[in-house]
């Protein structure tokens, strides 16, 4: 194995190996408090986030050469530029920052909806991150990857370890809770995309009220759903303001006997449902798709 200094990345030379399949999961807020906006024009955040068991799917091969080719139900949403994508971008940057001269052919799998909420950019990138450091047999310390995945923005450090946590700062202060007890969300997209400076910039107070005391833990997902009720989502309220779908897809959600608390993820317009069970979190979602068949439903564990 070698190790470059100057990078932090220790390496073994580029075997032909077999392709090297992750998946993107989807980034949930479940609370979003926004407390301040820095000098830099960035927001700072008080949140708890969960990753569920779906997302976009990458599958990476060695290559002569850098290449991104998107597929999947979202693909046409991403557009032709492929340099402009975020893998795309973490692809470039991960090799700048590894020694030897590497490339490989990156297969994205869009099953996410596009400026949704949820991350899905933020966790492409950190995806192709993890992917390639398994292709290319790289091992990055902590604080360089840290300081990697900030440069590709604020929501990828944290979408890189995929972990539940409470999340500060811009995003970059990833910080370990009482576990959150096991439970199932459903995500609705009523098919708007929404772009995230443009609700930032329709919020009209930024500086807010932080999470309240986390307990020491929680007993059961009834009590987390209690717990979390008493927290907000910021960007909810101006958000609906622009896309007033937002409404109905809580209102909806909230009916379903099944559904323990509804809210808006991010900065939208993607709402879930949280619920005690994947089989409760799937009626909830079949129900959704009979009653509006044209907005994104899924349902998954986290």
């Amino acid at each position: 194995m070698n190790a470059d200094s100057a990078t932090g990345f220790s390496s073994k030379p580029i075997d032909i190996a077999s392709p090297v399949v992750e998946m993107a999961r989807a980034k949930v807020n479940l609370a979003l408090h926004v407390t301040g906006q820095r000098d830099d024009g960035y927001h700072t955040l008080d949140s708890l986030v969960v990753f569920p068991e779906y997302g976009d799917e990458l599958r990476l091969t060695p290559a002569d050469d850098m290449a991104l080719h998107v597929s999947g139900p979202f693909a046409s949403g991403l557009g032709s530029n492929t340099s402009a994508n975020l893998a795309m971008k973490a692809a470039w940057l991960m090799a700048e920052s590894v020694p030897g001269n590497r490339s490989a052919r990156i297969e994205l799998e869009k099953r996410l909806p596009i400026a949704a909420g949820i991350g899905g950019g933020s966790a492409d990138a950190a995806a192709t991150l993890r992917a390639l450091g398994r292709l290319w047999d790289v091992h990055p310390s902590s604080h360089n990857l840290e300081k990697l995945a900030l440069r590709l923005g604020a929501d990828v450090p944290m979408c890189f370890t995929e972990k539940h946590s409470r999340v500060r700062g811009i995003g970059e202060q990833i910080e370990t809770t009482p576990p959150f007890p096991k439970g199932a969300i459903v995500l609705v997209n009523p098919g708007v995309k929404l772009e995230t400076p443009d609700v930032f910039k329709a919020l009209a107070k930024k500086n807010n009220s932080p999470l309240p005391a986390l307990p020491e833990k929680w007993t059961g997902i009834q009590n987390f759903a209690n717990w979390l009720k008493g927290c907000r989502n910021d960007l909810q309220a101006p958000a609906q303001s622009m896309v007033p779908e937002i409404a109905e897809v809580i209102s909806l959600l909230d009916t379903q006997w099944e559904t323990l608390l509804a809210r808006m993820s991010g900065s939208g317009p993607t709402c879930f449902a949280l619920c005690a069970t994947l089989s409760d979190a799937q009626a909830v979602a079949e129900r959704i798709k009979e009653h509006r068949p044209g907005w994104w439903v899924q349902a998954a564990c986290y």
